[in-house]
């Protein structure tokens, strides 16, 4: 390599996917020297000695923090890099990420198409809250069907708005060729990529003009913070954070940032840890006849492991859901059994998480059938060893059926 090839530092997007995982949006600071832009906690900025052309309303940095903060802007930049787009908007979670595409970009009279199994708080966004409050009307469609997401589709369609992985059946959705229906009618496409973060999916790349996560799921990766963002083109962006960050005040806070910032530097490396065990957790848990179902993308059984196998790169992801063959209570005790997985919400944390929803609400009727008969158990496989996930749900099958065949034993076909 001559030194013209040398790779820059400086220069994130012409590096590696983990290198610029290390170095994208940090800056060293000026005043220390520190290696790591540092918390930097104020409410205020100094302003210039003539104020009277700033902007109070602006969304640029250095004037109050609400506006836009030092920590804020750095993981922006990181974020921007991640997906491959043209700027970020991080707020004070995934819902505030959420919001804020919906608020920014819909006005009375707009028409949405939503996926009909998706994230709990879009379902209320969409049936109560935006349609009593803004007239803002919804259709929700299996967005596996592409004839049914065309059909939805109305004059007035403003938004798509899908999951790349579903919560909690992990269907798999077409983005081209949603990315596609949605264009053809005017419409933008905004996706929730929270399951499938960067290397494994850019739905930027794929059609899509919004991309939203969860920041603290996978990306801050500890369990340890909460954050959202919003990915986008640069006047996109430029909109979501003059409405629904300066003006409704979602801000991320300095040091949620900071902690997501630093959480993000291993991402490439959690995923691989993620996305291997997850695999080994899901044939286990197939090949056990004491298991009701299981659905995870990276199986050959799942609906839509085609799409997903041509879409995603490195592996499927680190969700999925299953459930043992039994009522409520059975379901209560085999998660209670459990010794090593932890029963919580949340996922894409360092430890693998599991919690357990019945067959009930508003939201299943889109469910498959299996998820309506015993519930579901959401599972997100964390960073322990394979093996010792595998052993622990073998343990609590046992305890759950001591009389039932154990996993290898014949047993009845499923």
């Amino acid at each position: 390599m001559t030194s013209a090839e040398r790779p820059d530092k400086h220069s994130p997007t012409a590096l590696a996917f983990a290198t610029q995982m290390v170095h994208a949006g940090n800056t060293i600071d000026a005043a220390t020297g520190a290696l790591r832009t540092p918390v930097v906690m104020a409410n205020s900025y100094a302003l210039p000695e003539d104020p009277s052309k700033v902007s109070w309303s602006g969304a640029l940095p250095g004037l109050y923090t609400r506006n836009t903060g030092t920590n804020q802007q750095g993981l922006e930049q990181k974020l921007a890099v991640l997906e491959h787009g043209e700027a970020a908007v991080a707020l004070a979670s995934g819902v505030a990420a959420l919001h804020a595409v919906f608020f920014t970009l819909l006005k009375t009279g707009d028409h949405v198409v939503v996926a009909n199994v998706t994230y709990e708080a879009v379902h209320r966004l969409f049936t109560e809250l935006l349609p009593d409050k803004y007239g803002i009307t919804a259709t929700f469609v299996d967005a596996s069907d592409l004839e049914a997401v065309r059909a939805a589709i109305r004059p007035e369609t403003r938004l798509v708005h899908i999951e790349t992985v579903a919560n909690p059946t992990t269907l798999v959705t077409d983005v081209a060729a949603i990315a596609g229906i949605a264009h053809a009618a005017g419409a933008l496409l905004s996706i929730d990529n929270t399951f499938t973060p960067p290397p494994l999916f850019r739905p930027l790349e794929h059609g899509a003009d919004l991309v939203v996560h969860s920041l603290t799921k996978y990306i801050n990766g500890h369990g340890d913070a909460m954050g959202g963002a919003v990915i986008g083109s640069e006047a996109l962006i430029r909109r979501l954070k003059l409405d629904a960050m300066v003006d409704v005040g979602g801000v991320i806070s300095p040091f949620n940032a900071w902690l997501i910032m630093r959480g993000s530097v291993t991402l490439p490396l959690r995923l691989r840890q993620h996305c291997a065990s997850a695999q080994t957790v899901a044939e286990f848990l197939e090949a056990d006849p004491r298991v009701a179902y299981v659905v995870y993308p990276g199986l050959a059984s799942h609906p839509q492991h085609e799409i997903a196998a041509r879409q995603l790169t490195g592996g499927f992801g680190g969700m999925m859901a299953f459930a043992v063959a039994g009522d409520t209570a059975t379901q209560n005790r085999f998660v209670a059994a459990l010794r090593v997985i932890t029963s919580a919400v949340s996922l894409g944390h360092d430890e693998t998480l599991i919690v357990h929803v019945d067959g009930s609400g508003p939201r299943v009727a889109a469910y498959p059938a299996e998820f309506r008969e015993y519930g579901h158990l959401r599972l997100s496989v964390g960073l322990e060893d394979a093996d010792d996930l595998v052993r622990d749900l073998a343990a609590a099958l046992d305890a759950t059926f001591p009389a039932a065949p154990a996993h290898g034993s014949e047993g009845p076909a499923r």
